[in-house]
């Protein structure tokens, strides 16, 4: 099969620094807009790795996401967020990136180019039969991840991708392989842009979708939120009044007793 970087092929447009600060925005927009398009077209690819995410955590299992620099990070962002909007624990979905969690904030030089870390920090979190593993690259080259998913497979771990290049080593090591095909970047090969973007919303559709198949929505509602904040706090009072029809004062009194919305309104009477 071909194999060719399409997120590594010179931008659409030339002598960037020529252009008002107008025209800069109004073209990354007109890139970006391409993003959904793109998606839409890997939705049956989604769909496939969705479901078997839901299986292996319905059965008690966890989700991984393993990715280098910006990958890695989106990863993470997806993981820690979890928590507080399902009120699932943080061992749930776990966003493992390479060079550790220095990494998150600083790049660390040839992590992602390591061929044995990849399982070790995957192993580090007694990674089993039970759990499914997410390679994230926009390249679909990065050997930290693709040694990872490699390592997974022959230990009969379930393994899926998000990369934005066709037929790339990391999906044709995937047994789940999502391949979001959005061209050449604005600026050369950043692929923090537009594959950045897709990751993100790619991600953003994997846990939403999981976390309301595994019943952490109620209506439309984040029922299982963490009340961490005031501003949660009052987002609950007000699914509380709605959903009982009482005032806010009720709806406090019982956030308070019961901590929160989904315990409430089951123990309201």
């Amino acid at each position: 099969m071909n194999f060719t970087k399409t997120t590594e092929q010179d931008s659409h447009y030339n002598h960037l620094e020529k252009m008002s600060v107008t025209d800069l925005l109004i073209n990354i927009n007109n890139e970006d807009k391409t993003v959904p398009l793109a998606i839409e077209k890997s939705l049956p690819q989604i769909e496939a790795l969705t479901h078997k995410i839901v299986q292996k955590l319905k059965d008690g299992g966890r989700l991984f996401y393993i990715g280098a620099g910006t990958s890695g990070r989106l990863g993470i962002v997806d993981a820690s967020e979890c928590p507080p909007t399902f009120g699932v624990p943080h061992e749930l979905v776990v966003g493992l990136i390479a060079g550790g969690d220095v990494a998150i904030r600083k790049a660390v030089e040839f992590a992602e180019d390591s061929t044995q870390q990849g399982w070790l920090d995957l192993q580090a979190h007694n990674i089993s039969q039970k759990d499914v593993v997410v390679g994230i690259a926009a390249s679909g080259t990065t050997p930290y991840v693709i040694s990872a998913l490699e390592k997974c497979n022959k230990n009969n771990i379930i393994t899926g991708c998000i990369t934005c290049n066709k037929n790339s080593p990391l999906s044709k090591v995937a047994q789940f392989p999502i391949e979001v095909i959005v061209g050449p970047e604005f600026v050369t090969g950043s692929s923090r842009m537009k594959a950045g973007t897709a990751q993100k919303l790619v991600l953003n559709m994997l846990s939403t979708a999981t976390m309301i198949q595994l019943g952490k929505v109620k209506g439309n509602k984040m029922v299982d939120m963490q009340l961490s904040n005031n501003k949660l706090v009052e987002r609950g009072q007000k699914m509380l009044a709605k959903e009982l029809n009482i005032d806010l004062k009720n709806a406090s009194e019982l956030l308070e007793k019961f901590g929160n919305v989904r315990n409430a309104i089951k123990n309201y009477k």
